[in-house]
């Protein structure tokens, strides 16, 4: 079999694309897998590591704002489509699947225009414009969140499937060889995603330095993210820290599965890869959405899980470190509600995600060859 995959912008996009080739690869060692991406998209480099063969095409987001640039993007929109046909026509894929982004459109309307059956992914809980106008197009619908179905309208055509994970995520194999430090109540996993996140560092390091003797039998790994490491661990020393073995600082975290399977409460962003993430392993999460998103998906993500008490919720504006403690100390000195969380997130969670769009796949390949 053959199979276009396509999606781009940011790795919330990409990764699951990548989820379901490496999916497509452990069932099936002959496939031909080759991707579309745009020109200078993060696409390019991720997907270049994999080794899949790249075809590109020029597509634009529109602008909010009233800009020249908006001529520009509806041209695209509407020629590039073309482009893609010609891509369709060289690769000649038996099915064609979308994980949003802008370069998703020209794509997936191709492959309806050609008769290829097609579907498309939404990761988050409200709609992306470009899954919103796709829907009419594609075969299939697949939602990471049922709640997406209300804000769409064709629902015979949606399916239900998760988000596709990649490595540990996908398994229950998550713990690998770490170990939480002995002695500690709780362990508590802090990360802002793969940048970092100012704003949450700096509440972290001033929960640090007060000290709050409700936590102080509670382990804590912080991730700095690179570009702020070297800042922070001056600062951290500087408040004479360093020689608290109960707090871990690190730039990157490489064995996130096994420190999240291990971990007592997360801090983090609230993306839909990771709220998956969160949901497979049923953690007891504190998200604060970044506020820099598109639409505020984030948010709106967060406040679906907050909504269910599957997850707590400060928006970053109201994140302070008293706010932050009072946060952890309410949920590692009340077992019942942290139980209550863990199995609320846990029903968001849809464990053979990468399966049931694998399997959905080739029921529509074999329907369109009858």
């Amino acid at each position: 079999m053959r199979y276009l995959l396509t999606g781009g912008g940011t790795a919330g996009h990409i990764n699951p694309a990548l989820a379901i080739a490496d999916t497509i690869k452990a069932n099936d060692a002959e496939a031909v897998i080759a991707y579309v991406g745009t020109p200078n998209g993060m696409e390019n480099g991720l997907v270049g590591r994999e080794g899949y063969k790249m075809y590109h095409v020029d597509v634009k987001g529109f602008r909010r704002s009233l800009s020249p640039k908006n001529i520009r993007a509806a041209w695209l929109a509407l020629t590039s489509p073309f482009r893609a046909e010609r891509i369709i026509d060289d690769f000649k894929p038996d099915f064609v699947i979308g994980t949003g982004g802008y370069v998703s459109w020209p794509v997936l309307v191709a492959a309806h225009r050609k008769k290829v059956p097609c579907a498309v992914h939404e990761a988050n809980a409200v709609p992306g414009v470009t899954v919103a106008r796709l829907e009419k197009y594609v075969d299939r619908v697949f939602l990471n969140f049922e709640e997406t179905s209300k804000r769409l309208k064709c629902p015979e055509k949606h399916m239900h499937v998760g988000c596709p994970l990649r490595g540990g995520f996908s398994s229950k194999e998550s713990n690998g060889d770490f170990t939480v430090p002995e002695n500690t109540r709780a362990y508590v996993l802090c990360y802002g995603g793969s940048l970092g996140a100012d704003r949450i560092n700096d509440a972290m390091l001033e929960m640090f330095i007060s000290a709050d003797t409700r936590l102080s039998d509670a382990a804590f790994c912080l991730s700095t993210g690179d570009r702020n490491y070297v800042e922070f661990k001056t600062r951290y020393s500087e408040a004479g820290l360093c020689d608290n073995k109960n707090i871990e600082v690190l730039s990157y975290i490489y064995d996130m599965p096994a420190r999240m399977a291990a971990a007592d409460v997360v801090i983090c962003r609230s993306g839909a890869i990771t709220l998956s993430e969160l949901a497979l392993l049923g953690k007891c999460a504190i998200l604060i959405p970044s506020p820099n998103v598109t639409n505020d998906q984030q948010y709106k993500n967060a406040k679906l899980l907050a909504d269910k008490e599957a997850a707590v919720l400060i928006r970053e504006k109201d994140l302070t470190a008293e706010r932050l403690a009072d946060e952890i100390a309410a949920l590692i000195c009340d077992s019942e509600k942290m139980e209550r969380i863990r199995k609320n997130i846990r029903a968001f969670a849809v464990a053979d995600s990468n399966k049931r769009i694998y399997n959905e796949m080739l029921r529509l390949i074999k329907k369109n060859k009858q």
